[in-house]
C-alpha cells in the first residue's frame, strides 16, 4: 500500500512539473480551492510525500490542473506514442496545436474557453 502512495506522489510531482505548477502545498491548496475543492496544506503535503492519497474529487481536480487523466495520475499507465498528424493538416496549424499542447493546464483551459467563445455564433444585438 505504501508503495502505491509513493508511486502516486512521484506521478503527481512529475505531472505538476510538466504543467509548470510548483509542487508546494500552499500553492496547490489555493489552486484547488479555486476549483471548489477544499483541502488543507497538510493533506497536500501528505500526497506529495506519499503518506496519503487524495479523495476522488481532489484527484479529479489535480488531474484537471495538470492535464493528466485521473486514472493515469492515480495508477500510472502505458505511455502511447503520439499518432502521426493527418496529412491535410497545414504546418502552421500543426505549430499552433503543438504550442497549445505545451501550455500548462490552466492556460489550455483559457485558450479552450476563448476558442469556444470565438466559435459560437455572434449574439444578436437588441
Amino acid at each position: 500500500m505504501k508503495q502505491d502512495h509513493a508511486a502516486f506522489a512521484a506521478r503527481l510531482r512529475e505531472a505538476l512539473q510538466r504543467a509548470g505548477i510548483e509542487a508546494r502545498p500552499v500553492i496547490l491548496e489555493k489552486m484547488l480551492a479555486r476549483r471548489g475543492v477544499v483541502v488543507t496544506a497538510q493533506a497536500i503535503s501528505g500526497w506529495l510525500s506519499g503518506r496519503y492519497m487524495p479523495r476522488p474529487r481532489a484527484l479529479q481536480a489535480l488531474a484537471e490542473l495538470t492535464g493528466t487523466p485521473p486514472h493515469q495520475l492515480q495508477y500510472g499507465g502505458i505511455r502511447e506514442e503520439r499518432a502521426a498528424w493527418p496529412l491535410p493538416l497545414e504546418a502552421a496549424d500543426r505549430r499552433v496545436i503543438e504550442a497549445f499542447l505545451a501550455l500548462p493546464a490552466e492556460r489550455r483551459v483559457l485558450v479552450g474557453e476563448l476558442v469556444a467563445a470565438l466559435a459560437s455564433p455572434p449574439r444578436k444585438s437588441r
